[in-house]
């Protein structure tokens, strides 16, 4: 046959009974491109202020705390707005949600450049997060069901790349924007980039119609339920590590309301008759093996570009860009190990891929277990190596698992839980870490103290240090010595920190890896006739 035929749920599918067609590869990807450009846009940020924060702060006058929330305001709304694309991309067909969604953004990326008040910012960066949150699972959707299933590893390995380069070159080309330009340009670089979006997906994404038939019923309850359990939830791993969890009033009751939000959540999902996510895909083993193992990788994903760039500026004090430079192995490795994965996913059962990138990124972790104040560039870039490829190996092989056996009805849905859990798996990555390397750092420096206080040698030290101290004429010489000692000693508590927290990760790559084996196998669909171009 000379040409591809295709299943007949298959949106690419001839109208005409009977005949086949050829699918217009070019109009499919060029769509899909232009779709997968504002997915990495959405992506990118959350993560582009990351090293601009300091120069933000500056600009619109804003506390230490208030700054943070430039971070937690884009994240907390766009977990609402995840699961629901899903329902909208059934109740207006995914090119208009897609588009409302961009344009949007856009217009919210203006307004927070031009923001002159934290409070503004605030405000706009909720709004682009809720509204741009729309792009990043219609791309999954679109994936599994316009490509036909010879195609859709293909398509995996592109989304793969995207969710996992945004995060990573994020803070670089934060920092670099910013001194270049100035911080405004980390929202205005969407303007050019979202237009040449809003052009293709216009042009070429008309990939299915809408049901107008779903508005009818909105569950308006289950959206403000959801809201309230997804929200609280997010604000929890957000602030929790910063405000010592449960001890903070705040954090207990927002705590309790996401564990009710979420019982009266699932109750409502179960019961409504045009629910806004069929939460029923779960019985489906592969999904729910697939989901868990989406919110590990989420972890290891977020929680190494997380660890990394804190380590490097709270210990070797590097810039912005010496940051970006240290991480630029993590986002090449992943760069090229996308289309070799690929291929490793459509010629083997995935399972298999699938637990070797997990054992592969917990072995990059965890060769950083023993990590000291001197590791820089070098001493980084085999860890960065190894956790980019079976992050990348890992994630290709876990999208081909959830959705493959998922019927085609529930696709669109499911896509949004899938990035939901990636994202709830980043967030709940990231509390832990944090809280580890708060606690570590303070258990090992009480234990660093105590050893001081008993030793001769560190005495010696000390007096050694203040004896200096007095022939360089310092005030105070015996304050200074143990001051310079106490210094080295929070240093060396927050480095043994750290490699605990590179070893916690590394646990949870592991556990993973053997989690992976409980999924069914699944069948790889046939290899592209050799004429589909």
């Amino acid at each position: 046959m000379a040409d591809a035929a295709l299943p007949a749920d298959s949106p690419s599918a001839p109208a005409t009974p009977g005949a086949t067609a050829p699918v217009d590869w070019t109009k499919l990807f060029l769509g899909f491109g232009a779709m997968v450009i504002g997915q990495f846009m959405a992506i990118l940020d959350i993560q582009i202020v990351a090293a601009s924060l300091p120069q933000i702060q500056a600009g619109v006058g804003a506390s230490t705390d208030q700054v943070s929330w430039i971070q937690t305001a884009y994240l907390i709304p766009e977990v609402v707005m995840i699961p629901l694309s899903g329902y909208l991309s059934r109740l207006w067909g995914t090119q208009k949600l897609y588009l409302a969604s961009c344009a949007g953004f856009i217009v919210m990326s203006i307004l927070t450049g031009l923001s002159t008040s934290i409070d503004m910012m605030i405000i706009t960066r909720a709004l682009q997060g809720f509204i741009g949150g729309a792009m990043i699972p219609t791309v999954f959707a679109v994936a599994f069901t316009a490509f036909p299933p010879e195609r859709r590893v293909t398509a995996s390995v592109i989304m793969g790349l995207i969710v996992t380069l945004a995060p990573t070159v994020g803070p670089t080309l934060g920092g670099h924007l910013t001194e270049w330009l100035s911080w405004r340009w980390l929202f205005f670089i969407n303007v050019p980039t979202g237009l040449i979006v809003l052009f293709g997906v216009a042009r070429w994404g008309d990939f299915d119609k809408g049901d107008p038939s779903l508005a009818k019923g909105f569950d308006w309850f289950g959206l403000a339920v959801m809201a309230v359990f997804l929200m609280s939830m997010q604000y929890v791993l957000e602030e929790g590590a910063k405000e010592d969890w449960l001890s903070d009033s705040l954090i207990l009751w927002l705590t309790v309301v996401a564990v009710f939000g979420g019982v009266v959540f699932v109750w409502r999902q179960l019961t409504y008759r045009n629910p806004i996510v069929e939460l029923r895909a779960f019985a489906n083993r592969n999904f729910t093996v697939g989901v868990l193992m989406t919110a590990v990788s989420g972890a290891s994903l977020f929680g190494g570009t997380f660890l990394l760039p804190q380590f490097l500026g709270r210990v070797r004090h590097y810039s912005a860009s010496e940051v970006g430079t240290t991480m630029v192995i993590s986002g090449l490795s992943m760069f090229l190990t996308g289309p070799i994965a690929g291929r490793l996913v459509r010629k083997t059962d995935p399972r298999l891929p699938m637990c070797v990138g997990f054992l592969l990124a917990g072995f990059g972790m965890y060769m950083a277990h023993g990590v000291t104040k001197d590791w820089g560039f070098w001493e980084f870039a085999g860890v960065q190596a190894c956790r980019g490829v079976g992050v990348m190996i890992a994630m290709i092989a876990t999208q081909q698992i959830t959705m493959s056996t998922l019927p085609p009805h529930m696709v669109k849905n499911a896509s949004g839980l899938v990035n939901l859990s990636r994202n709830t798996g980043g967030a709940i990555g990231l509390a832990l870490l944090a809280t580890s390397i708060t606690q570590q750092t303070a258990l090992y420096y009480d234990d660093l103290t105590s050893k001081v206080t008993q030793g001769s040698a560190a005495a010696g030290m000390i007096a050694g240090l203040t004896e200096r101290m007095m022939q360089l004429g310092v005030a105070d010489p015996a304050g200074a010595a143990r001051k310079a000692v106490g210094g080295m000693m929070q240093q060396q508590a927050t480095v043994m920190a750290f490699g605990d927290s590179f070893t916690l990760l590394a646990i949870g790559c592991f556990i993973a890896a053997a989690v992976s084996l409980l999924a069914a196998p699944v069948k790889n669909a046939p290899p592209p006739p050799s004429d589909a171009h």
